[in-house]
């Protein structure tokens, strides 16, 4: 058991319905949601993310809002915040409820997870980001696999920041590779409780490309175009988030909004399949069949079992 206090987990794939049950889970015990996505920490970031309406919000959600979309706001910086509002809560008698369904994210704040030093300004960064620059993602990649195939293996070529972190640890002497391994396992830090909603596939997509389209009639090319006037670009964080990343060719006139709607729902599937895969890694999560279950059902299993645990 862990000594920094209980804790409950709600997660899913992206349109399972978390964050309409984590509320009434939060309402129910009078405490406050704590939002574990990597995209809803920023401003401005309303109808992509599907963030609740603060007009909506029945009970207190916190870790949203908290950076502009320039910044860079890394999930080491993202564990020490949220881990302080979860203690905030835990002190005053409370049990928070962590909804989300970004498994980095979740894992660092309930588990014992240290992450390398290494600043977002750090010189080595600024060269290896400058080389990938002159590469290319794929040829950063390939020159990340002559010195350290095994990180590579671990690292989609596309995924620039990752493989310029990989190059940044070869510097400190650490490997990715290693430090990955290391990640993987499950040291509590919080006691948690971790519930996982599924649904049958074709059913979870359909309500994926419903949301989709409902987040286009609720203004999010009007929400998209705001934000680029703003600073949003290709080349921050908050720029390849899905439900944004796919306008930038849309606004230079090289695609349709139609295609460009297309595009969101099917990345948007792509990475609800790759939830669903690293929550199934973990044999903690109690799975809640929502093909079975109404939302009030989930709520009373999941209040039985927090009930039984402060017994303990």
């Amino acid at each position: 058991m862990s000594s920094h206090g209980s804790v409950i987990c709600i997660v899913g794939p992206t349109a399972s319905g978390k964050s309409s049950l984590s509320e009434l889970v939060a309402k129910q015990l009078e405490t406050s949601v704590i939002s574990v996505d990597a995209m809803q920490i920023y401003c401005g970031m309303n109808i992509g993310t599907a963030k609740t309406p603060i007009e909506e919000r029945e009970v207190p959600l916190l870790m949203v809002d908290c950076a502009n979309i320039s910044e860079e706001y890394s999930v080491q910086m993202f564990q020490m915040a949220a881990r302080a509002e979860a203690h905030k809560l835990i002190d005053a008698g409370k049990t928070p409820v962590f909804c989300g369904g970004t498994g980095l994210y979740l894992d660092s704040i309930i588990d014992q997870m240290e992450f390398p030093s290494g600043s977002i300004e750090s010189p080595v960064r600024t060269r290896y980001e400058k080389l990938a620059e002159e590469l290319g993602a794929e040829g950063l990649h390939d020159f990340l696999a002559s010195k350290d195939a095994a990180s590579a293996e671990l690292i989609h070529p596309n995924n620039v920041r990752r493989i310029v972190r990989a190059l940044e640890l070869l510097e400190e002497g650490k490997s990715y590779a290693i430090h990955h391994k290391g990640l993987k396992a499950h040291t509590p830090y919080f006691d948690a409780q971790i519930w996982g909603l599924t649904m049958d596939r074709q059913r979870l997509y359909e309500r994926i490309n419903f949301r989709v389209d409902l987040m286009f009639k609720q203004g999010l090319v009007e929400e998209v175009q705001c934000l680029i006037e703003t600073g949003l670009s290709e080349h921050c964080t908050a720029g390849q988030a899905i439900g944004y990343k796919e306008f930038f060719a849309y606004f230079a006139g090289e695609q349709s909004l139609e295609q460009t709607c297309e595009l969101i729902k099917q990345h948007t599937r792509q990475y609800a399949k790759r939830q669903i895969s690293w929550l199934k890694r973990d044999g903690r999560v109690r799975w809640l069949d929502m093909d079975q279950l109404t939302p009030e059902d989930a709520l009373k299993m999941i209040i039985a079992q927090h009930s039984d645990v402060q017994c303990q």
